[in-house]
């Protein structure tokens, strides 16, 4: 396993962590990605520290909690082996309070998912959407307690915008409260949106990639064909409408390049899908999940290859589309504005 330092963070994550979104399967989207219980999760680890991926991320909204438990559970006598992610701001419950950033929600939060995951501290925790109800100041300030108290490491943020993430980092050093060292962001050959504005912006602050959804909701697993029904298996019956939507013909393009690079390196095109994003500019660690031990070992096969230059542009023509404003306009002024590399 290769190990990369998290943003410029002193802390080294694995290039590829594992998502725990398949644990506990509880409710209609999560039951949908797996239900994977304690006796399983513990098989799923040990295959990853065996193979060198020691960070496990998670959130509190991943089956209302059941993850976060099932996780503990699976790590019992082994915590100073993992790294543990999780994420909160999501509306957990029915209370007023059970939502955002407020210092009201991160304090109990923090405190709830320490108990499910039967631990005292959570290495990286991130803010899983932006909460501009809140003042940055309120939620950076409640962050630096929960760091001076030892009870998170590291922190991040997930799904926010440029100018959210900008506006906190103005915030943290005029106060001195932590800097975001993580941005957990959606990323792929079928979803490059990132690389617009975040990615510059990572390499600018100081922020690594934590990427979810590596294989575009599913869609790039070497199952989903031009001129064929989706398998019946596929979760995207039940969660299409959950995540990013992408245009048919514009995945079945991206799917072409990959199976020709498929059939010049012998791997699948999961492993060439994650390969591809673990050489790009400022990604720290790749969230693979897996319902089974056959899923799991197939995305740990992603690393101690890399594509060829020549393999990468093939991938790159074939998934780049026209960026929204400015950002196909700033395309055109490469000489001051150069995309990262």
């Amino acid at each position: 396993m290769e190990y990369r330092r998290l943003g410029a963070s002193g802390l080294t994550v694995p290039a590829l962590s594992f998502g725990a979104g398949t644990f506990g399967g509880k409710g209609e989207l999560f039951s949908a990605w797996g239900d994977t219980d304690a006796k399983g999760a513990r098989r799923l680890i040990d295959i990853c520290l065996d193979a060198g991926v020691t960070m496990f991320d998670t959130a509190d909204v991943y089956s209302t909690g059941e993850s976060e438990r099932v996780l503990g559970e699976a790590i019992k006598g082994r915590r100073d082996k993992v790294l543990i992610s999780t994420k909160a701001t999501f509306r957990f419950n029915d209370e007023p309070n059970a939502v955002g950033s407020s210092r009201f929600h991160l304090l109990s939060t923090i405190d709830a998912s320490l108990k499910r995951l039967g631990t005292d501290h959570i290495d990286l925790f991130q803010l899983h959407g932006f909460d501009a109800m809140t003042p940055v100041e309120e939620v950076l300030s409640t962050l630096d307690t929960l760091v001076r108290d030892g009870k998170i490491r590291y922190v991040g943020v997930s799904n926010f915008s440029g100018w959210h993430i900008m506006k906190s980092l103005a915030a943290a050093d005029r106060y001195g409260y932590p800097r975001y060292v993580a941005n957990q962001t959606y990323y792929s050959l079928i979803g490059r949106d990132y690389e617009w504005e975040l990615m510059p912006l990572g390499l600018d602050q100081g922020i690594g990639a934590v990427v979810w959804s590596p294989l575009g909701w599913g869609r790039l697993t070497g199952k989903i064909r031009r001129g064929q029904p989706l398998p019946k298996q596929s979760r995207l019956h039940d969660t299409a409408q959950y995540g990013p939507q992408v245009d048919d013909e514009y995945l079945y393009r991206v799917v072409d390049a990959l199976d020709e690079v498929a059939k010049e390196t012998g791997k699948s095109i999961p492993q060439i899908a994650l390969n591809w994003l673990l050489q790009r500019p400022t990604v720290s660690t790749v969230i693979v999940g897996a319902r089974n031990e056959e899923q799991l070992q197939q995305n740990l096969g992603a690393v101690g290859w890399s594509l060829t230059k020549e393999q990468i542009d093939k991938l790159d023509a074939a998934s780049d589309v026209t960026p929204v404003y400015p950002y196909w306009h700033q395309r055109g002024f490469q000489e001051r504005n150069p995309k990262p590399v």
